[in-house]
């Protein structure tokens, strides 16, 4: 799992696609546009759970990256009530979730912050990918 990945392109699970989705349509903005999770789905393939590469960024996956300044940091991709920053556990609704999901190992996840501030994060390895462990519904 520690080899680049040879292209640029997300690659997103069935079962991850059709729950990020439906958490979506309930975070509409107050003016009716769609969270930017969604415009990540335009970015990639859709594969199923059991077809997922080890090297891809799903649900739940643990992640070891470097930032900008070449530190080494882990964050865990997951929904809303599980999110804790503080933790490592970021939301895949936050820009930083979005910016992950669907990349691989050896990629650069890039996104904007709240504050119009620019981000990102090259991906190591994971350190937990629930497919690649056998558990295709987590």
């Amino acid at each position: 799992m520690n080899a680049p990945a040879p292209s640029q392109d997300r690659i997103f699970s069935e079962l991850d696609h059709a729950r990020i989705s439906r958490l979506a349509r309930q975070h509409m903005a107050p003016d009716g546009t769609p969270p930017v999770i969604l415009d990540i789905f335009d970015e990639g393939e859709l594969l199923a759970p059991r077809d997922m590469p080890a090297d891809v960024v799903t649900m739940y996956a643990q992640v070891v990256a470097d930032d900008a300044q070449g530190n080494k940091v882990e964050v865990a991709l997951c929904y809303p009530p599980d999110a804790d920053p503080a933790q490592g556990r970021y939301s895949v609704m936050s820009p930083i979730g979005a910016g992950l999901l669907g990349r691989r190992v050896g990629e650069t996840a890039a996104w904007t912050n709240p504050d119009g501030t620019q981000a990102s994060l090259r991906i190591r390895s994971l350190r937990f990918q629930p497919e690649a462990s056998g558990n295709y519904t987590m």
